[in-house]
């Protein structure tokens, strides 16, 4: 367990690096992302490794990581929503949304016995992309509102 859920923080932390520069961060904040997106990974692996589903351990990770950064704002900042933010979005399913629409397509395709199916699993799937964002949204905000942050 303890390989794998390096593995999953050692990535998370190169994803969100990565969304911080895309985002234009400095140098030092993009080290902050790493952190954050380190911890939204291990903090979700660890939730789906109990039990809980994909939405519910997104949620408690963006929550924790939400916490984290605004508990660190000494050090960084009002920048601390934005790098909550960045260290969270690798956790968006892109597997999900990617069958989701490989399913649509297919479905515009040659008429087949399969449409409905095809169609029902593509629809599942996008269901759980929306509610996965959803879940990060509000894991995000919620800490924001109740520890009353001014610069939210």
């Amino acid at each position: 367990m303890l390989p794998y859920l390096g593995h999953q923080a050692l990535f998370g932390a190169i994803a969100a690096a990565g969304f911080g520069v895309l985002f234009n961060f400095g140098g030092r904040a993009l080290v902050w992302c790493a952190v954050a997106g380190a911890l939204a990974l291990a903090v979700r692996t660890l939730g789906q490794q109990t039990g809980i589903s994909l939405e519910a351990a997104s949620f408690v990770a963006a929550a924790v990581t939400s916490c984290a950064a605004i508990q660190s704002r000494r050090w960084l900042g009002v920048a601390c929503h934005a790098i909550a933010l960045a260290g969270c979005i690798p956790m968006v399913p892109g597997a999900f949304f990617g069958q989701a629409l490989l399913g649509f397509m297919s479905v515009t395709g040659v008429a087949s016995d399969h449409t409905v199916p095809t169609i029902v699993t593509s629809v599942q799937a996008f269901v759980r992309v929306i509610s996965t964002v959803g879940a990060i949204g509000a894991g995000l905000t919620i800490p924001a509102y109740l520890l009353r942050s001014r610069e939210f």
